[in-house]
């Protein structure tokens, strides 16, 4: 039995149809490339005559309710690659894409959308029109898009469109999109002053202010704090390595094309490093292991650089330089479960901290394309065979994703739900059994032989820089007081306040609390305004009244007026919020 989201897929299928054949219509000669379904809708790629407009969405929208209140049939025909061209004899990227399909050998078919319409797919869609809400759709915006993603191609026109089961989930998901351009990340970033991106310097490429470092630092500190307990140990690796290196991994082969290269003066070819596990491997291999030393912990908090494509960067969540906070544990085949739940316990104790609510995702290899991954399909049966054991054991409901493997080895992904509802993968741990083959990695066993260890993958944040952009939108820019880059602002209602402003902030200040003080002419109201705007957990006012009982008026971010305070007290309070890291109040 077909369920809902079946259904509303093949519904959104079928509008990227119907935009098609609605551009058609007001512009005959337009040429048409993909339209494809994506999580809120779907889009249709391109070439008109005139770039549209919003007045011509309007338009084309008008035009797709039309064609869908009579009831159209969408019914599939197969065809021979040659009927296929003769067919689309005048739109050259549909061409293309039967060359492909019969290039490969794979079928070729088409759906006719009665007699408004025609293209190149495979499917599946509604039987009729009759089966789209038509209050349950709208053309959203207009983006360019280049031919098949590659930039060498001909930039086409993207026209997204929603679609949802009716006019109630279509609102719905309209007051998220609002509510998620309010917490946009790169919006609360410049007001709060976190991070800036410079033309000289280049996209993709963040600058931390000392606010935002700050943040970095505390989060950071935090993952070490918990991996220190757990019996991690720092290590510290250059950020190029030759290209022998990768190629043995098998990275070379995989992803040379996002790879930063360098040729020296002497035609040596290097490349920066787009991921750290290569090089741990070489940490771990430069001494002879005994079993007794077994595990080994390594951690490592370092940039990695990938060659993303400029129109796929995107703020602080597809960025060039990434930072990971990764580490890489060398265990034997014993050791995996309480390895694994070691650094699960430090991600749950992590994200629990944030209100996130995880969900596990255990992503396996696609069985089909074997060319994806290294290693032999026993190794990688053996792999997920035992991550469904520890899944199992650890008491959760994990959701298989084949096809959502790491090239090397299978993984347990976990995934958020922000605020908003969104669904977001973030950190993972990874099952390695290939490359210890192929660098040769073991320890020596009780009976004096060589046994082949294992190696798990592990990142708690993954990329800062991402983790960061979805912090900042789940808290709305309003990070708990532990992590707030200035914890406290003190303001003085006039000048001759200042000097017993100073006094307070040296108190706090000696118990490492992060404060500063408003010494600005502005009005109270306006000082008061302007910490608000900057979301500091705490304002401090402090006037004759508070001069004379050796007091504050705290005003809190989470929990509005809290009166009139001694400072020792108040010390005493924030320090013991500081330490628990409370959460923000949500």
């Amino acid at each position: 039995m077909e369920n809902n989201n079946e259904k509303l897929e093949k519904s959104r299928h079928s509008l990227a149809h119907l935009l098609a054949a609605a551009v058609l219509t007001k512009w005959p000669t337009a040429l048409i490339g993909i339209g494809p379904t994506v999580d809120n809708g779907f889009y249709y790629d391109i070439s008109t005559p005139s770039t549209p407009t919003p007045h011509d969405l309007e338009k084309l929208e008008k035009e797709m309710r039309t064609l869908a209140s009579k009831k159209l049939s969408f019914v599939r025909k197969d065809l021979s690659a040659d009927d296929a061209r003769k067919l689309f004899t005048s739109q050259p990227f549909k061409i293309e894409l039967i060359d492909e399909l019969e290039k490969k050998g794979e079928p070729i078919s088409v759906y006719e959308t009665g007699d408004a319409f025609v293209d190149l797919c495979r499917g599946p869609h509604v039987e009729n029109t009759s089966e789209i809400a038509l209050d349950g759709f709208k053309l959203s915006k207009i983006a360019g898009a280049y031919w098949r993603g590659d930039e060498k191609n001909k930039q086409l026109t993207r026209i997204y469109g929603l679609a949802f089961e009716g006019k109630k989930e279509l609102a719905a998901y309209e007051k998220m999109i609002a509510e998620a351009e309010k917490r946009d990340h790169r919006k609360i970033g410049k007001d709060l002053d976190l991070f800036t991106f410079s033309d000289l310097v280049g996209p993709g490429l963040p600058l931390w202010t000392p606010r935002g470092t700050m943040i970095r630092e505390k989060l950071n500190d935090f993952v070490w704090e918990l991996r220190s307990a757990r019996g991690f140990e720092r290590v510290a690796i250059p950020h190029i390595t030759k290209r022998s290196l990768y190629e043995t991994s098998g990275h070379w082969d995989k992803f040379k094309d996002e790879l930063f290269k360098i040729v020296t003066r002497e035609q040596h070819e290097y490349a920066m490093k787009p991921m750290n596990c290569p090089h741990h491997t070489q940490i771990f291999a430069h001494l002879p292991r005994s079993y007794r030393e077994m595990p080994q912990r390594y951690s490592e908090t370092t940039m990695v650089y990938r060659d993303e494509q400029s129109g796929e960067l995107s703020g602080l969540s597809r960025v060039l330089c990434i930072t990971q906070d990764d580490a890489h544990v060398f265990c034997r085949m014993s050791q995996i479960k309480e390895e694994f739940f070691k650094i699960w316990d430090i991600v749950d104790t992590f994200y629990g901290t944030f209100g996130f609510n995880l969900k596990v995702r255990l992503s396996f290899h696609d069985p089909a394309k074997m060319e994806k991954y290294l290693g032999t399909p026993d190794i990688w049966d053996t792999a997920e065979r035992a991550l469904r054991e520890i899944a199992k054991e650890r008491g959760v409901e994990a959701f298989e994703a084949p096809g959502e493997a790491a090239m090397y080895g299978p993984k347990i992904d976990f995934m958020a739900h922000d605020s908003l509802g969104r669904q977001l993968q973030v950190a993972t741990i990874q099952l390695d059994m290939n490359m210890p083959e192929r660098f040769d990695l073991f320890c020596t066993n009780e009976k004096g032989e060589h046994e082949r260890i294992v190696m798990l993958h592990c990142a708690t944040m993954g990329s800062i820089e991402r983790f960061l952009a979805a912090l900042i939108e789940h808290l709305e820019g309003n990070f708990p007081t532990w992590l707030s880059p200035v914890q406290v602002r003190i303001i003085p209602v006039s000048d001759k306040h200042i000097d017993y402003a100073k006094i307070a902030a040296s108190t706090l200040s000696k118990e490492g609390v992060r404060v500063e003080i408003d010494e600005s002419s502005n009005t109270i109201g306006k000082k008061i305004r302007d910490g608000k705007l900057m979301k500091l957990p705490y304002l401090l006012v402090v006037g004759d009244k508070e001069l004379t009982a050796g007091t504050v008026t705290v005003e809190s971010r989470d929990k509005g007026s809290l009166g009139a305070v001694s400072v020792p007290d108040f010390t005493a309070s924030i320090k013991k919020e500081i330490t628990e890291r409370a959460r923000v109040a949500k």
